[in-house]
């Protein structure tokens, strides 16, 4: 196999870490570089002793100088309690980490893939949402920040591709969960995972009726990998699970499945918050032969227990 040598920015954070051990696993050199805002160095630890693993502290808003031959960017806070705490902070990470990813692609010809998010489409119009769809975003908004940000910088990723004729791929994250989560992300599944397992009433915010997708880690970060060693394709390509459950039915299922006593309070639903949210694969099934593998029950079984044994 052909190995290279690849930067992932944010490989310390949820997908980071599990993107960075199966590309050693694969044999390639792989450079984490982190800043340890929502990332966390015990992600990582079990890959330090590897010869082809690389940890490098640094905030991406800051350039980078590495040889590399691909980039991974998923230097940004993805949960609405991480980038609300800062959201200068927030959108400065998306705007300039993106202009120094790809300041370097150009420099040293790497391929870079940026990780964006569903978020692009905000509270949609449109349902589920294809790549062609341009959002309903509140440019001023709590969430603006992470979204706005986001835009901007798939917006950098494709100037730097017509104009500097930089090799970028851009995929589109519909929510994601499995191992490693941040117990206190105040994402909907690690949420309920920890208020049932401390037999705490489960919060759900709303009536329960909107609905998400949820991707297993490992199904994401597959198509994450096909998308950047396919060629020809710049994206966006939305890569997500189109199984859409209700929030609520998700509560019942964690309640279940952890044999918890916990109830279900509701509580009012917070500013700009999606009320639908669908990813339309089609394009990541034709391009690139990806769709998600692993069906929610399974997926929830593999994620409970990491939170069973790394309860803090």
């Amino acid at each position: 196999m052909n190995t290279k040598r690849i930067l992932v920015t944010g490989g310390a954070g949820f997908l980071g870490s599990h993107l960075c051990e199966k590309l050693a696993g694969q044999g390639h050199d792989v450079v984490c570089l982190d800043n340890y805002f929502t990332g966390r160095k015990k992600n990582v630890e079990h890959l330090i002793d590897l010869h082809n693993f690389e940890l490098l502290r640094h905030d991406i808003t800051m350039p980078v100088y590495v040889e590399v031959d691909q980039i991974y960017n998923l230097a940004c806070p993805a949960s609405p309690v991480h980038y609300q705490y800062n959201a200068v902070k927030t959108i400065k990470t998306s705007v300039m980490g993106a202009i120094n990813v790809l300041g370097l692609a150009k420099r040293v010809k790497a391929r870079v893939l940026q990780a964006s998010t569903s978020e692009v489409y905000g509270d949609p119009h449109e349902h589920p949402q294809k790549e062609t769809y341009w959002g309903n975003v509140n440019p001023i908004g709590i969430r603006s920040c992470y979204d706005e940000g986001k835009r901007v910088a798939e917006t950098l990723f494709f100037d730097y591709h017509r104009q500097n004729n930089v090799d970028i791929r851009v995929m589109r994250i519909f929510n994601t969960y499995g191992p490693r989560m941040h117990p206190n992300d105040g994402r909907v599944v690690s949420n309920f995972i920890v208020q049932a397992l401390k037999g705490e009433d489960i919060t759900i915010y709303g009536d329960g009726s909107q609905t998400r997708s949820f991707c297993y880690a490992d199904d994401l970060i597959d198509g994450m990998m096909r998308l950047m060693n396919t060629g020809n394709i710049t994206g966006p390509v939305n890569i997500g699970n189109p199984g859409e459950f209700t929030i609520k039915q998700l509560a019942e299922a964690v309640i279940e499945l952890t044999g918890s006593k916990s109830k279900i309070i509701y509580q009012p639903l917070p500013s700009d918050d999606p009320k639908q949210r669908q990813p339309d694969i089609t394009l990541a099934k034709e391009k690139l032969g990806w769709e998600p593998k692993v069906p929610l029950k399974d997926g929830l079984i593999k994620t409970i227990g990491y939170f069973k044994d790394n309860m803090e």
